[in-house]
């Protein structure tokens, strides 16, 4: 079933609320790929009934971005949604969730102001607002959303958390095809020759967390690994390829000593932008328990890095 409005995903969702129905979303923009179908059965096993939201949110779009190109493929969505049984989808339209004098946003200070929040100034003011108002619209037990944007993962962690929102998040491992390029909605607009060099990103990543694994202890000397490797490709412009802290999104400096690590990086091709990431696991770690909830799921996930790899 589809619903296109917040008053009636509500209503829909009353009886198995009051039947204390474990709900699950899986937030989408649509344009649905084998790395949404793993978030959705992986939702699917966790809930009692499951909701997948499409929809392509504008406010989390530049001005010089690509909203009107971003794929659209309903139909095919909704029949994968059908095939994987989720219970209802919800599509709202964008008077729906921005109705006529929309003034309120939601900012994670700090965390959304560095890597992509750098490149893309309001995008996770986008991303934020929309997840919440998602939650509210919803209220579902837990959501799941992917690891491929990490920074996204700890941001709605952080908006979480502060605003005492009682939604368990989880996380799913990044999905990639054969060559080890990370499934995304906008790998479908690459042109060929630009999709034929795309895997720059996974050999650069790859490369990092081997040289980390086997006793790389100077931080810059992977992140020179990274940049050499994605520089050996001309048809893609780095805008930034880094390695991080991965609760706080700092730059990481010096030697790891045992730190857990995450490498990041942005790379465009033509006008298509690409993310994607990768645990870092030192030698000797400093402790075999991670930090937080998003650490353990990251750094714990072999398929994460193993997925793709021929």
């Amino acid at each position: 079933m589809v619903v296109a409005t917040p008053s009636d995903v509500r209503k829909h969702l009353v009886p198995a609320r009051a039947a204390g129905k474990r709900i699950g979303l899986v937030p989408t923009m649509g344009a649905l790929h084998a790395g949404h179908a793993s978030l959705i059965t992986s939702c699917r096993k966790d809930c009692d009934v499951l909701v997948v939201s499409i929809f392509v949110n504008p406010t989390q779009f530049g001005p010089n971005e690509d909203l009107d190109r971003y794929p659209r493929t309903f139909a095919e969505d909704c029949r994968l949604c059908d095939e994987l049984g989720v219970d209802l989808i919800y599509a709202p339209t964008t008077p729906a969730m921005y109705p006529p004098g929309f003034a309120t946003t939601v900012r994670v200070e700090g965390l959304s102001s560095v890597w992509e929040g750098a490149s893309r100034p309001t995008h996770f003011q986008g991303v934020a607002t929309v997840v919440l108002k998602l939650f509210q619209q919803i209220c579902p037990d837990v959501a799941w959303f992917g690891l491929k944007d990490f920074q996204q993962t700890v941001i709605l962690s952080r908006m979480v958390t502060d605003l005492d929102l009682g939604v368990e998040l989880k996380f799913g491992p990044t999905i990639r095809e054969p060559d080890g390029l990370a499934l995304s909605s906008r790998n479908r607009l690459l042109s060929p020759e630009d999709r034929a060099a795309a895997p720059v990103l996974y050999r650069a990543l790859k490369r990092a967390a081997e040289a980390v694994s086997q006793g790389e202890e100077e931080v810059d000397r992977v992140r020179q690994i990274l940049w050499d490797t994605l520089n050996s490709e001309p048809r893609g412009r780095v805008d930034y390829a880094e390695i991080l802290d991965p609760v706080e999104l700092t730059r990481l400096e010096g030697r790891f000593q045992g730190r857990p690590a995450v490498a990041a990086l942005a790379v465009r091709f033509g006008e298509v932008r690409l993310i994607d990431n990768h645990p870092l696991t030192p030698a000797s770690p400093r402790s075999r328990e991670p930090r937080d909830p998003i650490t353990a799921q990251f750094m714990g996930d072999d398929e994460h890095f193993r997925a793709g790899e021929g």
